[in-house]
């Protein structure tokens, strides 16, 4: 019997990112078959090295992003080291980067230059603002697009700064949709031969995320602009946070079937009948009452897993707010395999967040180690054409850097 093919097997992808939507995107790529080469600069490598949190020396964040590459650390500002580059660049389908726009045309490895030298590669450039409009030169963190997008106005509440999202939602974002697009650039080029450009910005993929406010600003005439509302919807009663006696619940009742399950376990027949709630128009002018009768029926239980066992027994959506330690305890998690347990040398085991995809065809295995500092150097460098005296001159040199070999020179 045949082993299950990954989807991406036998396409090689040069990750030239740091920090975060380029190094998830690979990561994901990776995890669906490439072979992923992480290229770093000598000395401190990827600056997502050097981020919490932090153990005796190694990254989490680092390990989570760039499990299952290849690691090559190389100096580009040497011409012998653009040289292995541009030989790499020769091999591979895709170009990961997330450098300013034009930052890589100085190097000789922006797009025309390395499509001039393999005119099959996908190139993807994930950048503040894209590589067009007025604002393509500027620095940008998924913080800066995530404020711009209208997305944080809409968060905490009215007359408060809003809160940070805690969770890096503009670079996760734009990292996936990089994973679509290298996919579909790779089925054209099934068909055309040629590779293609992709040009995507943390700020464009925000915009694109607003499932309503644009919508209301727009066909409202410019009336509607939706404004911080705190613990839930106004447009969607009742869709939100709830508090209980020990802790926080949410409660997604703003259809009308749910909310008739719902008025009848707060209020009974008499709330369930009530024709001021029998619609989401209805709802939402009556909102005040109906949340106070929520938040009221929540209070009055003993706990919030009582609210959640009532809820769930009538047939009501509903979720308590966990806290991190009750999510990598929850079974649901530990079922699904959202947790990757990897044995690290120094470390012993680290607990990773796991990636969502689910096929049918293939079940992918534990993805190796994110690698040390220039880990795969004279392994890449080989399966290039160079001899290991080459290899060991240029490691000599600096072009090549192996942390873990300087490390072992400094004990010796």
């Amino acid at each position: 019997m045949s082993q299950p093919v990954m989807p991406l097997a036998g396409v090689r992808v040069i990750d030239y990112s740091h920090f975060l939507a380029g190094p998830y995107m690979s990561r994901c790529l990776a995890a669906l078959g490439a072979d992923v080469i992480k290229v770093e600069r000598p000395t401190t490598g990827d600056a997502g090295r050097q981020h919490a949190y932090m153990l005796d020396g190694h990254s989490g964040y680092f390990l989570q992003q760039n499990m299952g590459k290849r690691g090559l650390c190389v100096d580009l500002k040497d011409p012998r080291g653009l040289e292995l580059m541009h030989k790499l660049v020769d091999t591979a389908d895709v170009f990961v980067e997330n450098y300013r726009p034009g930052a890589l045309d100085k190097l000789g490895l922006g797009y025309k230059a390395l499509a001039a030298r393999n005119p099959r590669l996908v190139y993807c450039s994930v950048s503040a603002y894209g590589h067009t409009g007025p604002c393509a030169t500027q620095a940008g963190f998924g913080l800066i697009a995530e404020a711009k997008s209208g997305a944080m106005a809409q968060m905490g509440h009215p007359g408060e700064p809003p809160p940070l999202l805690r969770m890096p939602i503009a670079d996760m974002y734009t990292g996936i949709h990089g994973v679509a697009s290298v996919c579909a650039a790779l089925l054209a080029r099934a068909q055309t031969g040629l590779g293609q450009h992709i040009d995507l910005a943390l700020y464009d993929c925000m915009v694109s995320m607003h499932d309503f406010a644009i919508q209301a600003y727009t066909m409202s005439g410019g009336q509607e602009i939706p404004q911080q509302v705190g613990h839930d919807l106004p447009s969607a009663t009742v869709y939100g946070v709830f508090a209980a006696r020990d802790g926080y619940l949410v409660i997604a009742a703003q259809v009308d079937e749910n909310w008739k399950r719902l008025a009848q376990l707060v209020g009974g027949n008499e709330l369930a009948s009530d024709a001021r709630f029998h619609s989401t128009t209805a709802r939402n002018a009556h909102r005040e009452e109906a949340l106070r009768l929520v938040r009221d029926w929540c209070m009055a239980q003993a706990s919030t897993r009582a609210c959640i066992e009532q809820l769930e027994a009538a047939g009501v959506p509903c979720a308590a707010v966990q806290r991190i330690d009750e999510v990598v305890a929850d079974p649901q998690v530990q079922a699904r395999g959202m947790l990757i347990e990897q044995q690290h040398p120094a470390l012993g085991k680290v607990t990773l967040p796991n990636l969502p995809f689910r096929f049918s065809g293939f079940q992918a295995p534990v993805p190796s180690l994110a690698p040390e500092l220039g880990a795969h150097n004279s392994e890449i460098a080989a399966s290039l054409g160079y001899a290991d005296s080459d290899i060991e001159r240029l490691r000599q040199d600096g072009v090549l850097y192996e942390a873990h070999a300087l490390e072992t020179a400094a004990v010796s």
